[in-house]
Formats: structure tokens, C-alpha cells, sequence
């Protein structure tokens, strides 16, 4: 209690310090404040954010990096009539807080807390849901086309898109149909040359290197605006003359600029963190007709050195002195370890026993701890950006041809690649090997990250295995297994956070495929788990036996797809009464196909499902969450002592 009391009093001292954005409850007292003040506002905001993050963790780097174009775009425009639509939502802390949300902000991430990323649900001011990258255009250029079918002309739309969204391929298709469509649309380009990982790929080339003249920007657009009160450019004089000037500008720039080229017209690159220019030259442009791309350059974790220095590791770095820089890192020694290191340091044995196997990852090569084999066998893993759909064909293409692509996609971003899995790779049997990382409740992150559906949108589609590991020792094993040779498209699930294994590193071994097994003998109630919720629910058996006498039977049925039907034959003809227990929604989950498999085979036992149930489960600590859906140990053991 003391420590929460001197938190508590040491924030009513900093607070103290806010002096301007202590005045600041919605941008409207942001947009009665002279323009001199906002480099001021600025230094406050950054502030805010370093003091609250180093207690309260968050994404870190990202924030710090738009506090600038933050403060710009909502001293410009008349939000929350205005809109402006914020790509993945990583780098939203500060238009939270000068959007009603400042006194709030320490509740960030936390059970009933602000949410932690954008969200209509929260606030007016968050106008279209973030977690995902790459929607922002398309969601954009959406309301700036309904704006003007409702005859809101006043109305601005603008999409703030980073370098490392631009590779995802809705991007494109988003800039493809602005390109075409009637709007006035304005896209921000925050070029840091980061996603989470490094940006990757021709587009980061592209954007470091592109140039254009401000001065001929603003000639052109006072050439345009005297030709129009001349009355001699109409709509298709104007196309014409948007291309006669792209084309003059690519040849005296001796460069193609491929916005440009797409009718789009461009602006930049500018400093980032000049938030007096950048609200100049919104304004300059944000009354322009027609699609506009504003080129700004930032760095991630700016006025932080430390997050300067370290983009990656400061993305989300936890609990951290802000004096001193120093990450306050959990003392991990003897605990297991994360499932996703042992993935990785297990796909590395591997690819040195096989030299078939490559990895593929979409900008997630720490999170997934892929980097271990792109740091040991830099020639053999690929980090393709932010491209889900992409990195699922292109390891079918390797297949194809004979590579065998590991391809690790936390699960809530596969559900981006959905037509890939079953086109490009189902179809054709092709061997790839699909690591569905972060599977299940994954935590602060909240609906948009969490790993609920796999199970069942998996589930359908033919020629797929589907396991999902026990524990450390199940996960290596299951790799093993599925770079055997003509294994087909293999899918494996697991979850964020750590096993329950600490001396993990087992002998590789093969198991068979679809075949489960019987962790504890019982007689009065089988209790049937797929992957590491049963560890937990092993210690609700033992419990609930101990409290109420019953014999409880515990299968591990490690495939979802197929079906281990000897075992489930014997327990439909032995048991009048089952629980299933999944980490995935409950609808078209494992449950639904054990009920599935009695029908069929007309057994008729009472059988009690436990998972995730049909709603988007809000964000907090993991066990809270666990909590709350009635899926941790004690939930599990009150139904089995029920029953």
C-alpha cells in the first residue's frame, strides 16, 4: 500500500508541472491556444506520456514518435466533426489524451480500463477501430466519399498511415481506389523506418529517398486555383494538367513518384517533430481539392534517447525508470520459458537438421523469435513487413517448389490471410508449416489481438492437421512432426506468455498424428482439453477430486483436426458426462466437434463446454481475463464439483 500511496503522490506533484495540458480537456482548449505555445504543449505531452508508461506499460515508441503531428492535426482541424483515422493504433496515447481522456490514462490497458487502442466505443474522437494495420485509407477514404454523398463538404478525413503499414497490400488497394474515386482525402505518411521490427522491403527503400520541391508545390496550387477562377479547368482539365505536372516533376526530379503517378497529389517529406511547420502546411493543404499525401519523417521513441536508440526493444518495454533509462525487467530465473523461445530456438535445431526449412514471418521477427534463425541463418528466414495474405503465398510458393516454409502469423493477424490458407495452400497439399503464436487470451492488448478464433475458422477447411501443444515438450515435438516429409499444410497453436516446463529442451521425437492421450484415469466424468489451458485445468481436477470424491478422467487430445476417434469412441461409451475445454471461442471451436462426433455416432452424453464465449472479451491482465470468462482453474473446478 505504501509503494501504490507514493505512485499516487508523486503523480499529483507531476501533474502539478502540466501547466498547459492540464488545460487541455477536448482540442477545442487546444485550438484557443496561440500557435507559440504548441512546442510547449508538445514537451508536456511527451512528458505525460514517458511519466505514465514508465509505471503503467504501454507502446511506447510509437506515441512519443507523433506527438508533433498529434498536437498539429488536432490544432488544424475541427475534430471530432473532422475525422481523422489512425493506422494500428500503437501511436495513439497522445490524441487520448487530448481527447477527455488525460485524467484517465493511468487506467490504459487495465481490466475496465481505456482501451488500448482506438475505438468508437470509447470516444467520439476515435473514429474507426485500430489494432490492425493497413485499414486506414480504406476505412478514410470511406467517410470522406460518405461525407460528400451527405452533402458535408466542411467535412476533412484524414488517414495517418505508417511506412511500415504501406506494405500491407489494403494499403494499396486503398491508395488504388482513392486514386479513382471523387474525395478530398488527405493521407500522412509517417515514414520512421519502423513497424515494430525494422521496416522491411522496396517501399522503405522508396520513401527514404523521395523528394519534392515545396516551392513548386505552391506555385502549382496557386497556377491551379487562377486557372479555376478563369473558369478554363474543369474536372477533366484538371486530371490533365495533375499529369502534365507529375510528369514535368518526374523529369526536371529525374524520380517517379508513385503517389504521384496514382493522381494522388504529394507533399514532402517534412520534419515531423517541427510542429509549427506542420501545422503550416496543414493548413496550407488541407482545403485543397482532390486526394492529397503528406510525407512526414519521424523518429520512433523520439525525446527518449534510450527509445531512440533501441526502437525495437522500446516498442513495448515494460516498467522502466524514466530518469535513467533502464528497463525493470521481471526476475525470469527459474521460471519456463516463453512458448514462442522455445519455438524458435526448436525451428533453428531444425532448419540445422533440414535443409529445407526457412522461416517467414510479417514484421514480427522478435515477437515470434524467428530472429534466432534469421541471426544464425540470416539466407533462411524472411521477414516480408506487414503482409499476412503475402507471407502465407509466398511460403506456398516456396512449397511448391520443394523449400518447407515454417510461417509464423500470431493468430488474430491470420484471420487477414484466410482466402491464402485455403487458395494457396490447402488446395494443393502444399507442406507449410503455420506457427499460430499469441492463440488464445492474450492479455492487455485486447479484442483486436486476441487469439480466439483459429480453432474454429481452421476447423472447415480440408487437407489442414490442427494441433495445438500441452506444454514445452509437446511443442517441440509437434514441430518435429510436422516437418516430416508430405505432413501436407500443418497448422500449430499456442499461446503468449510461458509453459510450465523449465527443463524443456527434450529429444525430438515423433508423435503420431491425430492421436491423443490420457493424462489421468478416471470414472464418473472425462474432462477433454486441447493445448496448455490443460495444465490448468489439470490442477481444477485434482482439486475438485480432493473436495468432492469424483473420479475425473483428463484427455489431452493435442489435434483438433483430425480427430483422435479411438479415444473419443472410448469416452463416449464410458462416460455419461463430459466437460470440454478450449482457449478459442466456443462457437465451431473443439467443443463443437466433440458434440459433433457424439451425434454423429449416436452417443448422447451431457456435455458441459468451456471456452470463450460469443462476445469480444474487453482487455486486461491475462488472468483476469480468464477470470471473466470463467476459464481459470477455480471456474473450472466449481463446474466439475456441479456436475
Amino acid at each position: 500500500m505504501l509503494f501504490l500511496r507514493d505512485i499516487y503522490y508523486r503523480r499529483m506533484e507531476e501533474d502539478t508541472s502540466y501547466k498547459i495540458l492540464q488545460g487541455i480537456d477536448t482540442p477545442d482548449d487546444l485550438r484557443k491556444l496561440d500557435a507559440v505555445q504548441l512546442p510547449e504543449v508538445c514537451q508536456e505531452l511527451r512528458r505525460k506520456i514517458i511519466d505514465e508508461l514508465s509505471c503503467n506499460p504501454g507502446h511506447f515508441g510509437s506515441s512519443l514518435g507523433v506527438v508533433e503531428l498529434t498536437v498539429a492535426l488536432h490544432y488544424v482541424f475541427n475534430t471530432p466533426y473532422d475525422r481523422i483515422v489512425w493506422d494500428v493504433g500503437h501511436q495513439a496515447y497522445g490524441h487520448k489524451i487530448l481527447t477527455g481522456r488525460r485524467d484517465a490514462f493511468c487506467t490504459n490497458r487495465k481490466l475496465n480500463g481505456i482501451r488500448p487502442f482506438p475505438s468508437p466505443e470509447e470516444s467520439e474522437y476515435d473514429t474507426f477501430t485500430c489494432g490492425h494495420a493497413s485499414n486506414s485509407i480504406s476505412a478514410a477514404l470511406g467517410m470522406a466519399v460518405a461525407a460528400k454523398k451527405h452533402g458535408e463538404d466542411k467535412r476533412h478525413v484524414v488517414a495517418v498511415i505508417g511506412d511500415g503499414s504501406m506494405s500491407g497490400g489494403l494499403a494499396f488497394e486503398g491508395l488504388n481506389n482513392t486514386s479513382s474515386t471523387p474525395n478530398n482525402l488527405l493521407i500522412i505518411l509517417n515514414d520512421n523506418n519502423m513497424a515494430i521490427d525494422r521496416s522491411v522491403g522496396g517501399m522503405k527503400q522508396y520513401l527514404l529517398n523521395l523528394q519534392t520541391s515545396a516551392g513548386y508545390n505552391r506555385f502549382r496550387y496557386k497556377i491551379s486555383r487562377l486557372f479555376h477562377k478563369w473558369g478554363i479547368m474543369n474536372d477533366e482539365g484538371r486530371k490533365r494538367w495533375i499529369r502534365f505536372n507529375n510528369s514535368l516533376k518526374s523529369l526536371l526530379a529525374q524520380q517517379q513518384n508513385v503517389f504521384e503517378g496514382m493522381n494522388i497529389r504529394y507533399f514532402g517529406p517534412i520534419d515531423g517533430h517541427d510542429v509549427n511547420n506542420l501545422t503550416k502546411v496543414l493548413k496550407d493543404i488541407k482545403d485543397m481539392e482532390g486526394p492529397k499525401l503528406l510525407h512526414i519523417h519521424t523518429t520512433k521513441g523520439k525525446g527518449f534517447k534510450p527509445a531512440e536508440k533501441a526502437a525495437t526493444e522500446w516498442h513495448a518495454p515494460g516498467i522502466f525508470d524514466k530518469e535513467t533509462g533502464e528497463r525493470i525487467l521481471t526476475d525470469t530465473e527459474g521460471l519456463p520459458p516463453l512458448f514462442q523461445d522455445v519455438f524458435g530456438e526448436t525451428l533453428l535445431e531444425l532448419a540445422q537438421q533440414n535443409e529445407k526449412i526457412v522461416g517467414v514471418t510479417p514484421a514480427m521477427p522478435s515477437g515470434c523469435s524467428m530472429n534466432i534463425l534469421m541471426k544464425a541463418m540470416p539466407e533462411r528466414g524472411f521477414d516480408v513487413g506487414i503482409a499476412e495474405g503475402h507471407a502465407v503465398t509466398f511460403s506456398g510458393g516456396m512449397a511448391k517448389d520443394g523449400l518447407l516454409p515454417f510461417c509464423n502469423i500470431y493468430s488474430s493477424f491470420m484471420q487477414r490471410a484466410y482466402d491464402n490458407v485455403i487458395h494457396d495452400v490447402a488446395i494443393q497439399k502444399l507442406n507449410v508449416v503455420f506457427c499460430l503464436d499469441r492463440a488464445g487470451l492474450v492479455g492487455q492488448d485486447g479484442p483486436t489481438h486476441h487469439g480466439a478464433f483459429d480453432l474454429a475458422y481452421m476447423r472447415p477447411i480440408p487437407n489442414l492437421t490442427i494441433a495445438s501443444p500441452y506444454d514445452e515438450h509437446e511443442l517441440r515435438r509437434i514441430m518435429y512432426t510436422a516437418q516430416l516429409p508430405d505432413k501436407g499444410p500443418f497448422v500449430i497453436r499456442y499461446p503468449r506468455g510461458r509453459g510450465s516446463v523449465t527443463d524443456w529442451k527434450c529429444p525430438l521425437e515423433p508423435i503420431e498424428i491425430g492421436k491423443g492421450r490420457k493424462i489421468k484415469e478416471g470414472q464418473d466424468i472425462a474432462v477433454l482439453t486441447l493445448g496448455p489451458i490443460g495444465y490448468t485445468t489439470h490442477k481444477a481436477i485434482v482439486s475438485a477430486e480432493v473436495k468432492s470424491g469424483k473420479s475425473i478422467a483428463h484427455y489431452d487430445l493435442r489435434f483438433l483436426k483430425p480427430l483422435d476417434e479411438e479415444l473419443l469412441h472410448e469416452v463416449g461409451k464410458k462416460y455419461q458426462k463430459i466437460v470440454t475445454i478450449e482457449d478459442g471461442v466456443l462457437k465451431g471451436g473443439m467443443g463443437s466437434a466433440i458434440l459433433e462426433f457424439m451425434s454423429d455416432n449416436g452417443y448422447a452424453p451431457i456435455v458441459k463446454r468451456i471456452g470463450i464465449p460469443d462476445e469480444f472479451v474487453q482487455h486486461g491482465k491475462p488472468e483476469e481475463l480468464y477470470q471473466l470468462c470463467g476459464m481459470d482453474s477455480q471456474a473450472i473446478e466449481n463446474i466439475l464439483l456441479s456436475f
